[in-house]
This record gives structure tokens, sequence and C-alpha cells, in this order.
């Protein structure tokens, strides 16, 4: 099968055509680098022994976009491309509304003119607000949220759900992430943003390899036990794993299917750290600050779903989430 995966060279897209190859698709990257770095293909066939045909555009660029479609015939679409960060998503709504919003309603279109009709979502636990109780399951509503960034992923599903309904013969299924970290075993592939970086394991990284002076816990006074955010941490081959189970599902069926991809089990920041450092025999100096605008104290998945149609589970422990993490960050650090 030919797919075409649009931020390919982030950081879960990297790992999902790892996987896609490995398991003898064609991947075809599109990503405009702007939070990637070029160099990601070089290793995506290091470890592979199979070069992704790459395109370096935006997705909302129909022009551009059209040209990766003509390049080969495409079977399906993974879509991670879009901003990510919940805290930047409040202080930059309409950025985030805008890219996230038109370059899928671009890629819809080009997918229509090419008849193609099989496409994977990259949607998020955060379409579940700040009022579902955890664990979330995908039958409660999902047509809320706390950021802009979560706004994005409830109005895309919903755009999802109203282009099945009008074309009857297309197959979306909604991939509702968890938290991921970790990185490849090779230590090729991890979480590298460009800058400072907003999510948990990668600050964690660069503060352990001494690139930053501490990190910033973003609340110690939420209603958990130890005071800090609770999240269902799951490793990102997991999680790209899920991927190729839900394209090999998508191959099968049609309409929208929303699907949980986590652990089932809420870990905390404070344990995430502590977990860190003795798994890799260090400590991390570390402060709490103030709370991040767009946070929830608690949640984490109900999985079942994903266990009983994709046949999907979570294998990796947390342990082997903060080893690979440290060994990608250290090696990064390295060079």
């Amino acid at each position: 099968m030919n797919v075409l995966v649009t931020g390919g060279a982030g950081y879960i897209g990297s790992h999902t055509v790892v996987e896609l190859l490995n398991a003898g698709h064609e991947a075809v990257i599109v990503d405009d680098l702007s939070n990637a770095k070029a160099d990601v293909i070089d290793r995506i066939e290091t470890i592979t022994g199979k070069r992704p045909a790459f395109h370096q555009i935006d997705c909302a660029d129909g022009a551009a976009l059209r040209r990766a479609f003509a390049s080969c015939k495409i079977d399906a679409v993974i879509h991670f491309a879009g901003f990510k960060a919940v805290g930047e998503s409040v202080r930059k709504p309409l950025q985030y509304y805008r890219n996230n919003l038109d370059s899928t309603m671009t890629l819809l279109e080009v997918m229509e003119e090419f008849g193609c009709k099989k496409f994977i979502f990259s949607s998020s636990a955060t379409v579940y607000g700040p009022n579902n109780p955890h664990p979330y399951k995908e039958d409660m509503p999902a047509i809320q949220s706390s950021s802009p960034y979560g706004w994005t992923k409830v109005m895309i599903e919903r755009i999802l759900t109203d282009y099945v309904t009008a074309h009857p013969d297309f197959c979306a299924i909604l991939l509702r992430y968890f938290n991921p970290i970790g990185a490849h075993e090779s230590g090729l592939l991890g979480d590298d943003p460009n800058g400072i970086p907003n999510n948990l394991m990668p600050y964690i990284g660069r503060v352990a390899a001494g690139q930053l002076e501490k990190l910033t816990i973003f609340g110690g006074d939420y209603p958990t036990p130890d005071g800090t955010c609770q999240r269902d941490y799951l490793h990102v081959v997991d999680l790209a794993v899920g991927h190729l189970k839900a394209l090999e599902y998508a191959a099968d069926h049609t309409g929208a299917e929303a699907i949980n991809l986590g652990t089932g089990h809420g870990i905390s920041v404070l344990e995430l750290v502590h977990a860190f450092e003795t798994a890799n025999q260090m400590k991390l100096p570390y402060v709490i600050g103030p709370r991040r605008d767009g946070d929830l104290p608690a949640f984490w998945a109900d999985a079942q779903k994903a266990e009983t149609i994709l046949g999907w589970t979570a294998t990796h422990s947390v342990e082997d989430m903060c080893r690979s993490s440290w060994e990608f960050a250290r090696k990064s650090a390295e060079q």
C-alpha cells in the first residue's frame, strides 16, 4: 500500500513511517519541517534500509499537495501535520485554527480529486474536555476541550464525520492519543522539537544532558496524590504500531471510527521524573512552577476498544520509555 504521511518527519510521524516500511508498505512523507529536521529521512533509511519519498511542502498548499499525490497512486493518508502545543495554542489561537483546519480541509479536497478514501487522523484525548470522568471512553461526548489546540481536534473530527456522512465509501479512523514519550531503540529517532520543548519528556532529556538548567513542573497543587498532573504515557513505538493496525482495519471498512490509544493507566509528572531518574541512574534538578494554561488535573484512557477491534495493546513499560528517551537525548546532545 502507498501511504502518504503528513508530518512524517516529526516525532510520531517518523516512527510510524518506520513501522510502515518494515511492514512492507511504501511511504510518501509530506512535511514543511517547521518542527522537524531533514536528516530524519536519512535516519529512517538507516533503520529500515528503505528511503521514503519526501516532499517539503505545507499541507495547506493545494498545488504542492497535488504534485505529491501525482507522484504515485496514494492508497491511504495518515495525517499528523499540525501545531500541537497546548499552552502555545492558548497564546496563539488564530495560528492554531488557521494551520490545523486549513491543512486538513485542503488535504481532504486533494484526496477527493485523486480518489483516495482511507484517512487515519492524529486526534487527541483533549477532545474529551474538562467535564468527562476518567478513564475516557470513546462513547463519551467529545465535543469540548480546554484549549484551542484541543478545539482544532474536536473540529477536525466533526469535519471528518460530516465528510464520511456525505461520502459513505470513505473511511476515517480518529485515533485519540494520550501522551506519547520514548524513542526508537536505535537511538536515531525521538522527540527533538525546534527551540525550547513544550512537551515534558524532551525537556527532561535536555535537562539530563545539561542543555537546560532545570525542569519546571507546571503546577504542584492539583487535586492528585502528589499535586502534579496525571497522564497516560505510552511509548511512541506502541503508538506507531497502533497506526499500522488502524491502516489494516481501514482497508476493509468505511465510516468514521474513534479509537483511544493509551495504556489505561495514569502516571503523575513527578512519578515520571522519578522513574526517569531510577531508570537512568541520575538526579534531575527541578522546580514546581505555576500551572500552565489549558492543562487538566488528570486523565487516562479506557483502551479496550483498540484491543477489541484493532488487536492493539501498549507493550512497553514506563522504564522502557524513560531509558529510550535518555538514549536518544544523550546521542542528540553529542552531535
